[in-house]
């Protein structure tokens, strides 16, 4: 019989657990954002520091924003805040208990947010809010401060109910009692992350009080960082083989692959735990290695998903297991992506490449194909279209990340090539599908939508070979197109 996760079982379980005294934790971060990648990477790293009897005093409390982040919380506490991470090769599959949070504060709670941020105990506030949580508006390329959520927390600034409200409020009542402000630490998967959410922070507080404004601008540190591991979401699938495989009845468990880097900046004023002990790398600056993840990997990543999604492939290993779809990623990355990526000291981008395909094809993690499709119009404008523009900049082709652009629009329609029914997968998935329809006989409408395309959208190398390519899908199908391109 499964046995229950809690404080109390943690000595019945066979598997690793923490080998600290988690009672002698105390909260040195607060985290916003407690989604399965946190809980796979930054979390997992505060585990292995505190194992070695490191950074006791950096343990993570959680704060939720939005609604849906009550189920998380809830579940959490009902078993300590702890939970199993799975970390998966392809021939092995180690679970390890994880326990370096110690509180998780609900949404719709922003006193307390504020009141913890206040405390000078929390020298690090961390965010992962996903790609599409920081308001960029597509066409500048910066924050957009006119956003409603935005713009309701400039207007009630003791009250705010976005992240950046809340780091706002949180700054200023650690200025107001004359404490050294914390270190904004952004995970999430976006170029220069710590530059865009200082200009997030700061624009927000622009609103309100110029002053505070001009003061978290100058005095408030957000290093860079680049994050990586391959974290699927979990289903009952995950639950099922965390309580059959390992005996654990736990309701949050996380699959992982067993890859992890971190890259980051090394510019905390309020002081760090030394995460350099548990395996993360810090840097002057991380610019060369974010855009190596960003352009390869998660580039990659939207290589391998449509054309899998629109031949109703399920899995991403399965995905790699095709033909085509590997033969595309090689070809599309080789050609175009790979060039386009600075020199990264001490790494080879070809070996890194062989890296990315070897963790995709990994048949343990379970990883969709849908996941990889979820969210184009918030990852496309970042993992994709900065490539395309910088090729056309330099006059070079963009045959295959047209295709690519073609394919996610073929994919916006809402059918495979099978004709099975793509359920909505984009938090503007509506008008995608409405756009995607209609670019069928007009391809230069998807590419007028200004807010992801910006200038490129008007590029008429790109509109041309976008429209070849999208005519091509609709008239022929998935793999047919495929095999053209491969062809030359």
């Amino acid at each position: 019989m499964a046995q229950n996760l809690s404080d109390a079982t943690l000595s019945q379980l066979d598997c690793a657990v923490p080998a600290y005294d988690r009672q002698s934790l105390s909260g040195g971060m607060l985290h916003f954002g407690v989604g399965n990648f946190h809980r796979a990477h930054q979390a997992v790293y505060l585990d292995r520091l505190m194992n070695a009897g490191l950074g006791l005093d950096f343990a993570i409390i959680g704060a939720g924003v939005m609604p849906g982040d009550q189920r998380m919380r809830d579940t959490l506490a009902g078993q300590d805040n702890l939970y199993t991470v799975v970390e998966q090769s392809a021939e092995t599959s180690q679970p390890r208990v994880i326990g370096p949070m110690i509180d998780y504060i609900a949404p719709g709670n922003s006193a307390q947010v504020i009141a913890q941020l206040a405390d000078p105990a929390i020298r690090i506030a961390s965010l992962t809010i996903t790609e599409g949580g920081y308001f960029i508006d597509a066409n500048t390329g910066h924050f957009d401060p006119t956003h409603p959520a935005i713009a309701a927390d400039g207007a009630n600034p003791d009250a705010p109910k976005t992240v950046f409200g809340l780091l706002v409020a949180g700054l200023k009542a650690r200025r107001a009692a004359g404490h050294q402000p914390f270190t904004v630490m952004c995970c999430d998967n976006i170029p220069h992350n710590g530059s865009v959410t200082r200009e997030a922070v700061v624009e927000t507080a622009r609103l309100s009080d110029p002053e505070l404004a001009l003061w978290i601008k100058g005095d408030v540190a957000f290093p860079n960082g680049m994050v990586d591991r391959i974290t699927p979401a979990t289903s009952d699938r995950e639950r099922a083989m965390v309580r059959d495989e390992f005996g654990i009845a736990d309701d949050a468990p996380v699959f992982c692959e067993d890859f992890m880097q971190w890259v980051l900046e090394d510019n905390f004023p309020a002081g760090r735990p030394p995460l350099e002990e548990a395996g993360v790398e810090f840097v002057a600056d991380v610019t060369p290695w974010e855009l190596m993840k960003i352009r390869i990997l998660n580039g990659g990543h939207a290589v391998i998903a449509y054309p899998a999604g629109l031949m109703d492939v399920h899995f991403v290993h399965e995905a790699m297991q095709n033909d085509l779809v590997a033969a595309f990623l090689e070809k599309v990355e080789t050609d175009e992506i790979i060039p386009a990526v600075p020199p990264v000291p001490g790494t080879d981008l070809n070996a890194y490449f062989a890296k990315v395909k070897e963790r995709c094809a990994n048949p343990k993690i379970g990883d969709t194909v849908r996941r990889l499709c979820l969210d184009g119009s918030n990852r496309q404008p970042k993992f994709i279209i900065p490539t395309i523009a910088d090729r056309l900049a330099r006059d070079l082709p963009v045959e295959g990340l047209a295709l690519e652009s073609a394919l996610w629009c073929r994919y916006c329609a809402g059918t495979t090539d099978s004709g099975a029914v793509i359920e909505p997968n984009d938090p503007s998935w509506d008008r995608l599908t409405e756009t995607a329809k209609a670019a069928k006989d007009d391809p230069s409408v998807w590419l007028g939508m200004a807010d992801i395309y910006g200038a490129t959208g008007r590029d008429p190398r790109f509109a041309e070979a976008f429209g070849n390519w999208l005519n091509a899908l609709w008239r022929d199908g998935t793999a047919a197109t495929l095999r053209r391109y491969l062809g030359g």
